[in-house]
């Protein structure tokens, strides 16, 4: 009850002094905040990483599987590769030892891609060496004599597009010896007095055009006013052309020869286009003379001697006018080819000046990396083809007997196509693997076994047999494959359940670093390296084979360095460093940070 009082008697002293006690709650809410926030970034720890050192060492790469041992000891032999079978060394009953020769398949395809995958080899080797050695004397003197040449042609070139423009100005000068002609003449076929004057049947003071559409005699309406179609666009083609031919006038006479290059391309521009306002000008007129004389003909009516010398000038002028056109246009594209001329050669100097700059500083290493891969890949492709022919040579896998030997010498055969079996007195392992890791085996590699049923026991032996044709169950792709063991031990019984790993390649003197230090951005692959002064940094590197603990660097890092293989975070307020199987922990944070001591 008395805690009951002392709240109610506290909410009625709340209630009489409201201001204060909103100020009194809000530091509360606050003090509450800010003490939380504190206590969490107290327990928060400090980010902390885990090193490695990149060392040079061994790389085995292996697949494993599991299986039994085979009840029987014989083997089918297949050929891993398809052709025709040209010549056969054994029959039935033949005892063989591993090894021996037994079928040999067409090889004239394999050696050509053999020849091919050398030559290929050469030329990339030569190519790698071209760009290691310095430039020779007459490369060097080459590359200078080119660059001063296309420098030596800028004057030339600067040289064609002033007499470029001076022609241009010229034909504008000749054009304007003919336009002030042709435009008089073309507005007298229009507006001029000849027809009035001379032809009767046109009435008194009517300029030409007008004396045209009244000679069609008012019966012939349709065809006065298509006529009027032709006149409208006679004279609307006449006034254009004059606007522009004033215009262009004025443009002609402000200019000379001494005029700047930007002056003489806009009165090219304004003189080609009077000119084709001009070609349409006449061509109109023409199109309205020919109307007038076609049905002035057809008719039977007279045609007038005027109009028939307004026709002749007019052809004239088209022709005319047409060749100022293309010359016009021609000293124009002659300008531009100039000035591109000068583009062009100024971008060539200034890659050319780079060139040689690259050419006496020598190749990058990024340049002498990418032949060194082109060599690579040459070397694997040259591998690749003489293991292609070395399959053409079909042999024993090991010590055996020779039974059921059908095939016959001229006939094809393919990788699924059985040429014989064989029986040997060697225990033989069967396992299954799927598809991705058979295609990492080969005849011959070295396998270790371990049985269930004896753990004490571990055996040694070498794949003799890979299934060419796999067995799809459920979508699932698998290949048997037998493995000859090297012991013939009495207590390995037939059945026995065993696990077998294979070695599928073993590089040495690589440099090694654990699989979780290479990380991928994209397709780039990097590492993040810890500096001795605890600086972190991204470096792009380049990754080679791979087992499930460690990768091949053949890229990027040097022996020594110390790469981050994983990131965590402390759960106390002190950051501690130290080492454990070889590896470094310590702490920072970010692509570049320093270590938190």
């Amino acid at each position: 009850m008395k805690i009951f009082f002392r709240a109610k008697s506290l909410y009625k002293w709340m209630m009489r002094h409201k201001f204060i006690a909103i100020i009194i709650i809000a530091i509360l809410v606050l003090a509450g905040y800010f003490g939380i926030r504190t206590m969490s970034s107290q327990n928060q720890g400090e980010i902390s990483y885990t090193t490695a050192i990149v060392e040079k060492g061994t790389l085995i790469t292996t697949v494993s599987g599991t299986g039994q041992i085979a009840v029987s000891n014989q083997a089918d032999i297949k050929p891993r590769v398809s052709g025709d079978i040209v010549s056969v060394s054994v029959k039935n009953g033949d005892e063989v030892k591993a090894g021996t020769l037994l079928f040999k398949i067409d090889t004239s395809d394999a050696e050509k891609a053999v020849r091919d995958a050398e030559t290929s080899l050469e030329t990339a080797k030569l190519d790698l060496q071209e760009l290691s050695n310095p430039p020779d004397e007459l490369t060097l003197l080459k590359a200078e004599n080119d660059l001063l040449s296309t420098k030596e042609s800028i004057p030339k070139d600067e040289e064609n597009i002033l007499n470029a423009y001076e022609d241009g100005f010229n034909d504008v000068a000749n054009v304007f010896l003919d336009l002030p002609t042709i435009i008089t003449d073309t507005e007298n076929v229009l507006y001029g007095q000849e027809l009035a004057d001379n032809e009767p049947d046109v009435s008194g003071g009517n300029d030409n055009v007008h004396g045209l559409i009244n000679s069609i005699p008012s019966q012939y309406i349709d065809e006065r006013t298509e006529f009027l179609t032709f006149t409208d666009k006679a004279e609307e083609a006449y006034s254009a052309v004059r606007q522009k031919y004033d215009d262009n006038l004025s443009s002609y006479r402000a200019a000379n020869r001494l005029s700047d290059q930007e002056t003489i391309d806009a009165l090219l521009d304004e003189t080609i286009q009077t000119i084709r306002a001009m070609s349409e000008t006449i061509k109109s007129e023409i199109n309205m003379l020919d109307y007038w004389v076609d049905f002035r003909t057809k008719k039977g009516l007279r045609i007038f001697s005027d109009v028939t010398a307004y026709q002749t000038e007019l052809k004239s002028y088209i022709s005319k006018v047409n060749s100022h056109l293309s010359t016009l246009l021609s000293v124009q594209r002659s300008i531009q080819s100039a000035k591109d001329t000068i583009v062009s050669a100024e971008r060539s100097i200034k890659e050319k000046e780079l060139s040689l700059e690259n050419l006496k500083a020598g190749a990058d290493a990024l340049e002498i990396r990418a032949k060194e891969i082109a060599v690579q890949q040459k070397k694997d492709a040259l591998t690749d083809a003489k293991k292609t022919l070395d399959n053409c040579y079909v042999r024993a896998p090991f010590d055996g007997i020779i039974i059921e030997a059908n095939a016959s010498k001229g006939q094809s055969v393919s990788s699924g196509t059985v040429l014989a079996s064989i029986i040997t007195k060697q225990k033989l392992a069967e396992i299954t693997l799927n598809e991705v890791d058979v295609s990492q085996l080969a005849l011959g590699q070295k396998a270790t076994i371990t049985l269930d049923a004896i753990e004490e026991m571990t055996l040694t032996g070498e794949v003799a047999d890979i299934d060419t044709l796999g067995t799809v169950s459920q979508g699932v792709v698998s290949y048997d494959v037998k493995i000859a063991l090297d012991t013939q031990e009495d207590k390995i019984k037939p059945n026995m359940s065993i696990s077998a790993e294979i070695m599928t390649n073993i590089k040495q003197g690589v440099l090694l670093v654990p699989n979780s230090a290479v990380k991928y951005q994209g397709e780039q692959q990097y590492v993040e390296i810890m500096s001795s002064d605890g600086t972190i940094s991204r470096k792009a590197v380049e990754a080679g084979l791979s087992n499930d603990t460690m990768t091949e660097i053949t890229s990027g890092l040097n022996e020594g360095d110390e790469v981050i293989i994983q990131t965590s975070a402390s759960s106390s307020n002190n950051s501690s460093t130290g080492t454990s199987n070889g590896f470094s922990a310590g702490a920072g944070g970010g692509e570049m940070m320093r270590i938190m001591r």
